[in-house]
């Protein structure tokens, strides 16, 4: 007992540690880079710490290294709150940060030395802990070669079925009633219906893949998470967009969708049985289900809603979990191993107030686990006795912000969750986009490391559901390149409820919802008014067509629209908004919008961050051209067209802070133009996947700042320009993928500053210039089997370097959707 409790005190430790460095980070920015290196560190030995606690418990291991360990942790976090009491100029300053080089020298040191030693001195009975071990990363890796297919947090992409939480309790019965019900032969619809929460989406998607289920439909499951404003138009689109291999059409009007959707099935599917799954339909919804259902044999509909639909005869209701499967998942996540270390009372009482909500008791479960028992009082004291969190939807939220109180030692965290609110629902976030955001009002870096992070913290916590497109490598470049993240509804909901207590005066984020031209009345209240938020949300659908002339938000540092119309109008006050740094401008439709009154006011004067996606640009203008404050443009699944060639302005004074420039999925993009080599203070150019990007600007080498060149995926780039000599600070070259390149310029050599190269997927790729023995300072190729070899020969030469071999995994699951 006592070894587990010492391996238990090694992750809490580690737990304190990192809490205490990410809140002195964010607060104290002279001990910045120390601390940077320190998290960096404390990452790569998370899992490390995981597996020593584990072995603790499954050998009874010797407990003298645990207890090292948690010493060393408890020192590092002493340590690092000391640095919060040390001024800048204080001349201790520099003592500190040379305690906080030795202390992270002193936790590498420990896990090269003592934990090997401690392995090996007992490797006779760490061996049978090493075969466990390992069989859960074939399981892992096993799962990880299954997520091009499916993905098991639900990002699916285009109507794919998603896979299924890790752990499920309580839902063998219902989901033989409910297979037994939709495969009766009489049984055109099914509706499933449970309360928020209850675990609906979850028995649809282990419906979907059971193998009696993938036995009779096969491949023709479309599963579609359907928004509280569905668009039927744009559901058709992503059933087309399923069959990679046609196109998607445009339809007229939602009847000319249906009739093709028909036609589809009819034709591409013929006779095979189908299954169409619709999740999370609202109330008021019947009319549009209808619409679905076709005269097609064999052709079944599944729906599940928070609400029952009478005109449907067959309705499969959901009941919560009994007490002892609520007791068993709520242990799984309060609980290491499950085993319950607080009085059995309190545990007892929280799964009573879940009521058998299996999100309730995941989500609190998780952010009770090692809290001290008096948190566990305060949220038995905290929430009200016999009322059922399904007697209103505000209880539930209730009892849901449980996990939200634990995080007020952590004010960047909760504002961190606070902010996910201010995307659509069921909508995938770039993790890219909330870098953007945080980076402004919370002072977070720019390569995305505090970023992912935080986003780790919160899906550890259940608040958030983070998946990484690309599994191959990962480095410290820009972390958050591959990482998407989603919320369940009901997570949402809390996160816009807590966001909107107080006055509306005094809140620090506004999140519009606009439903045609359902106007919110507090909001036509206050439009002769200003409203001090910082943070500004508006979210629109199609028929969106509201005056924003009279509203005044001149306090706006961060303006977020999302819209899903082919022609949007950006509203007239953000020529009023002098302080906006950030303004993200995110289409959810399916084809790309044109912007009627683009490019943007010249009064944005303070403009940092601009991210346009799946936005058809027609140039780049002088007013965009006198934003001298830019930082970063990002331009996604964009139509280019000839925005870039038909800018004539001189480069001399224009963008002068421009040091990123990321055009991605931007499938007419041929050529980049040689004035935007004249940015001669770019330090960072992404050109990701822009498959028709034929050649780079002769004039390349101008851009003597640059210090990251991504062309992943450039699949019809030839060449790179002999001025890649010119890059002196180039650090970071990434040509993955970019098949047609087959060879490199012979001044490649030239790139002193050059640390890592990415090429994968090189295939056209035969050898290398002799003149790569010059890269003296190479740390890292990452690279296929067959680039290493090219590399290999040589290695002598370079005593930095290390060739990382890996298997090539993309997720591509996360591209919901592909613009025509």
């Amino acid at each position: 007992m006592a070894d587990s409790l010492a391996g238990d005190a090694t992750g809490v430790a580690f737990d304190l540690l990192m809490k205490s460095v990410l809140n002195v980070a964010m607060r104290v920015a002279s001990f910045r880079s120390e601390l940077d290196h320190l998290i960096t560190t404390l990452i790569s030995i998370k899992p490390f710490v995981e597996d020593i606690e584990k072995l603790n418990r499954l050998l009874d291991y010797r407990k003298e290294g645990a207890e090292m360990l948690s010493k060393l942790l408890k020192q590092g976090e002493v340590l690092v709150l000391k640095c919060l009491k040390i001024d800048p100029w204080n001349p201790k300053k520099y003592s500190y940060a040379k305690k906080l080089e030795e202390f992270e020298s002193s936790l590498s040191w420990f896990f090269k030395i003592n934990v090997q030693a401690e392995l090996a001195r007992d490797f006779k009975s760490v061996a049978a802990a090493v075969n466990v071990l390992q069989e859960k990363m074939d399981k892992i890796i096993s799962t990880q070669e299954k997520s091009i297919n499916v993905n098991s947090n639900a990002f699916a992409g285009w109507c794919g079925v998603p896979g299924v939480p890790d752990f499920v309790v309580g839902l063998d019965v219902q989901l033989l009633e409910l297979k037994a019900m939709l495969l009766k032969d009489e049984v055109p619809i099914v509706v499933l219906s449970a309360p928020g929460g209850s675990g609906k989406s979850t028995l649809a998607k282990l419906l979907c893949n059971d193998d009696e289920i993938k036995g009779k439909y096969g491949d023709n499951v479309f599963f579609q998470i359907v928004s509280r404003s569905p668009n039927l138009q744009l559901m058709v689109q992503k059933v087309f967009q399923s069959n990679k291999n046609r196109q998607v059409p445009i339809f007229q009007s939602d009847e000319d969708a249906i009739y093709q959707l028909e036609q589809f099935f009819l034709r591409q599917i013929g006779p095979a049985p189908m299954l169409l799954v619709l999740d999370d339909m609202w109330s008021g919804s019947e009319s549009l289900i209808e619409q679905f259902l076709l005269p097609i044999r064999g052709y079944k509909i599944l729906v599940t809603s928070r609400f029952v639909f009478p005109r449907f005869e067959w309705t499969y209701k959901l009941n919560t979990l009994n007490h002892q499967d609520a007791m068993t998942l709520f242990h799984h996540y309060a609980f290491k191993d499950g085993v319950c270390t607080v009085k059995k009372h309190l545990a007892e009482e929280v799964v009573r107030g879940c009521s058998g909500s299996p999100l309730a008791l995941t989500v609190v479960g998780k952010s009770l686990h090692r809290q001290p028992e008096d948190n566990w009082i305060r949220t038995v004291q905290n929430w009200s006795q016999g009322q059922s969190i399904y007697d209103t939807n505000m209880v539930l939220l209730n009892r849901l912000k449980t996990s939200l109180d634990v995080l007020d030692g952590m004010a960047v965290l909760k504002n961190c969750f606070l902010d996910l609110g201010l995307f659509p629902e069921d909508q995938r976030i770039p993790a890219a986009a909330l870098m953007d955001i945080w980076a402004e009002l919370y002072n977070l870096d720019e390569s995305g490391m505090y970023t992912l992070v935080y986003l780790h913290e919160l899906s550890n916590r259940n608040l958030v559901d983070l998946t990484l497109v690309r599994k191959d490598d990962q480095d410290d470049i820009d972390y958050c390149k591959e990482h998407f993240v989603m919320q369940h509804d009901l997570l949402r909901e809390m996160a816009i409820h807590q966001s909107k207590q107080g006055s509306i005066e005094k809140r620090e984020r506004l999140i519009v919802e606009i439903n045609g031209n359902a106007i919110p009345k507090w909001l036509t209240d206050q439009m002769q008014q200003p409203i001090n938020a910082r943070i500004l949300s508006i979210t629109t659908d199609s028929a969106f067509c509201l005056n924003w002339s009279k509203v005044q938000i001149p306090d706006v540092k961060v303006l977020i629209l999302n819209f899903q119309v082919k022609i949007y109008t950006l509203p007239e006050f953000m020529e009023r908004m002098s302080c906006l740094t950030v303004l993200l401008v995110m289409n959810y439709g399916f084809t790309r919008a044109h912007l009627e009154n683009f490019p943007l006011p010249g009064q944005l004067t303070n403009l940092k961050r601009l991210r346009l996606e799946n936005i058809s640009i027609p140039s780049i203008a002088p007013s965009i051209l006198q934003l001298k404050n830019l930082q970063k443009i990002s331009m996604i699944m964009c139509e280019m067209g000839k925005a870039l060639e038909e800018c004539t302005i001189s480069m001399s004074n224009t963008w002068p802070n421009l040091n990123e420039i990321n055009i991605e999925y931007c499938d007419d993009l041929v050529e980049i133009p040689a004035w935007v080599c004249g940015l001669i203070h770019l330090k960072r150019i992404n050109l990701r996947y822009c498959q028709e990007l034929v050649t780079l600007p002769a004039e390349l080498g101008n851009l003597t700042n640059l210090e990251v060149l991504r062309l992943q995926s450039c699949t019809q780039l030839l060449e790179l320009p002999d001025s890649i000599s010119g890059l002196k600070e180039l650090r970071f070259l990434d040509l993955s993928d970019c098949v047609e390149m087959d060879h490199l310029p012979d001044q490649l050599g030239d790139l002193c500053g050059l640390r890592r190269i990415r090429m994968m997927g090189c295939t056209a790729l035969s050898e290398l210039p002799p003149s790569v023995m010059d890269l003296v300072q190479l740390e890292r190729v990452i690279c296929d089997d067959e680039t290493a070899y090219l590399w290999n020969s040589y290695k002598d030469y370079l005593d930095k370097l290390e060739i990382v071999v890996v298997k090539e995994d993309i997720n591509l699951n996360w591209l919901h959707k592909r613009p025509t």
